[in-house]
């Protein structure tokens, strides 16, 4: 039972680190990232199915608090009338309606929801992605898709559930989600910054800020 390398940050420094209820997943000592084994990846078509279960209505108010744990830190960085990607917006894209009514511009891309291919064409000074890394199926190359998509200068927003408890992982909520597939520990984001050569702050558990610098560094 082997996995070749990292999907998060291609790393081969990969081990066994649980199988739970017949579902195999493996652990990065490089970057702490853990994933699920390529052969368990779900279809597009189970995918789509999940998603259409999930309840996130963009006039719900509980769930604008929620996605406010990134919005509110974010804009107190952001100049005004920023242009801005909400990159895996699902159905009801409530955080770019949230962001435009405070003056800013946000595009729509999700693959399953709003594939709007031109949303990926131009660049933006900030991105967000809120409970997406998640699904990534290879998490390395959607992170060098954002960066090209980012302007210098630009963040990205990202929310997702923190690996904060290794021993509780098979009992996780979070987990049992087949369509959670890489689980990332702070540890995790900061490679992935260091990586891009971006900064990181992470501001809350489960919220992160990335930068991307304003002139390259090579």
């Amino acid at each position: 039972m082997t996995a070749d390398t990292c999907p998060v940050c291609r790393d081969r420094d990969v081990v066994h680190f649980l199988t739970a209820r017949g579902r195999i997943y493996w652990r990065c000592r490089e970057c702490a990232a853990t994933f699920v084994d390529r052969s368990l990846l779900p279809s597009r078509a189970a995918e789509l199915a999940r998603y259409r279960q999930h309840r996130n209505n963009p006039e719900d108010p509980s769930y604008c608090d929620f996605l406010n744990r990134l919005a509110l830190p974010l804009l107190e960085r952001l100049p005004p009338h920023q242009s801005g990607l909400d990159y895996g917006c699902g159905p009801g894209p409530a955080l770019a309606r949230m962001l435009e009514a405070t003056g800013h511009s946000a595009r729509l891309y999700d693959p399953l929801f709003h594939p709007d291919e031109s949303a990926l064409a131009q660049t933006y000074d900030f991105i967000t992605c809120t409970e997406v890394v998640e699904h990534f199926h290879n998490p390395a190359d959607e992170f060098e898709r954002l960066d090209r998509l980012l302007r210098p200068g630009g963040w990205l927003g990202i929310m997702t559930k923190f690996l904060a408890d290794d021993a509780g992982f098979a009992d996780w909520r979070y987990r049992r989600d087949f369509t959670h597939v890489v689980f990332y520990k702070e540890e995790t984001f900061r490679r992935i910054a260091t990586r891009l050569n971006w900064s990181c702050e992470i501001l809350l558990p489960d919220v992160v800020l990335m930068r991307k610098p304003t002139t390259s560094l090579t």
